[in-house]
């Protein structure tokens, strides 16, 4: 989920029946009373079991509806005005709950994911392997970019790529595999080899590795 403006979280909402400070929540995609969006990306949400609203939901959805719900009461962004939400169980919205310092981080992660694939155009042109590392390292960023970024490794032609990405775990064998066969290709062009002692690079034709001293 990504949150166009953070200002929101920052707010507090009480809950006019109970008093308990209200749950900022995502927001479903669709409204179920007019099936169009909510307007928002969060909604503040009253979770408190023991609230009159959703205590007391029960029996009157039972008698005006005929099935099994009850009403959480629930405010918009920058608005104290009062709402209620049908849900049909208990744990209705807590597998929603926001929080606020880790979406904060989300979106910063959207964020320079978003510049760095638009620096790509003209990273090898700069000679910049910033947004490149960046795209390969996030394991959350989309598949496309990565698989650009890695496309380019070779054209930048810098080997400094290759301890980050030796010592990065990949949850997708298919990116680890393509890395490894760029860091070939870049080795072969620059005539390097890793030591298989110690992983630092040495000239290909050497007899013995600079760094630790073994003999190869």
């Amino acid at each position: 989920m990504f949150i166009h403006n953070l200002t929101v979280l920052d707010e507090e909402h009480i809950c006019p029946d109970c008093k308990a400070k209200m749950s900022c929540c995502e927001a479903p995609p669709v409204h179920v009373g007019d099936g169009l969006g909510w307007g928002s990306e969060v909604l503040f949400i009253c979770l408190n079991d023991d609230c009159p609203t959703f205590t007391s939901g029960w029996q009157k959805v039972e008698v005006n509806y005929g099935h099994k719900s009850t009403y959480r009461n629930m405010q918009l962004p920058g608005s104290t005005e009062q709402n209620v939400m049908m849900v049909a169980s208990k744990v209705a919205f807590t597998g929603s709950i926001i929080d606020p310092e880790s979406m904060r981080e989300q979106n910063e992660r959207y964020k320079k994911e978003k510049e760095a694939v638009a620096a790509l155009k003209t990273c090898v042109q700069d000679k910049d392997l910033t947004p490149v590392m960046t795209l390969i390292l996030d394991e959350a960023a989309r598949t496309q970019g990565r698989k650009d970024a890695i496309g380019l490794l070779r054209e930048l032609n810098d080997l400094s790529c290759i301890d980050p990405i030796r010592n990065h775990t990949f949850r997708n064998s298919e990116f680890e595999q393509a890395c490894n066969l760029v860091i070939s290709e870049l080795l072969k062009d620059n005539f390097k080899k890793e030591c298989p002692y110690c992983a630092e690079l040495i000239k290909a034709q050497a007899q013995r590795c600079m760094h630790c001293k073994a003999e190869l």
